[in-house]
């Protein structure tokens, strides 16, 4: 695995609020934004302005920020993920076969047009985890 686990927080559209506040409030800067409605998939127009992926930081400190696409609940326990790179393909999905056992699926590991192999998984502790290799 690269690097630490990264807090993603995922919000029910007021993403955009909460970066604006949190990178204020730790002295952070945003280091980019995506919309849905920039994202290279059918998105409904009541959803174009919403986050779909978001980051701000200072030095080593780093949040990952989304809003949950519409139909999506967003409550206390579901709202906050960990991330993590990982090396190579072997390695996320040992990892992400580890961390389904007895858990749930959110997003099963698959190529995506982000171009990277992503997953989320709700391990059986209730820990949600964002799995990414990114492709070369």
């Amino acid at each position: 695995m690269k690097g630490q686990a990264i807090p993603y927080l995922t919000f029910n559209g007021n993403a955009r609020e909460a970066i604006d506040f949190y990178a204020k409030a730790f002295e952070a800067e945003v280091q980019g934004i995506q919309t849905f409605g920039e994202a290279d998939f059918p998105t409904p127009p009541e959803a174009a302005d919403r986050i779909m992926h978001a980051r701000f930081g200072k030095g080593d400190f780093l949040i990952m920020v989304s809003d949950a696409f519409l139909g999506q609940s967003v409550e206390t326990g579901n709202h906050i993920s960990l991330a993590l790179t990982f090396e190579n393909e072997e390695e996320i999905q040992r990892v992400y076969d580890a961390l389904r056992q007895d858990g749930m699926v959110h997003m099963e590991l698959q190529d995506t047009f982000w171009n990277s192999k992503f997953a989320k998984v709700q391990d059986r502790f209730g820990v949600i985890w964002d799995l990414d290799y990114p492709k070369e």
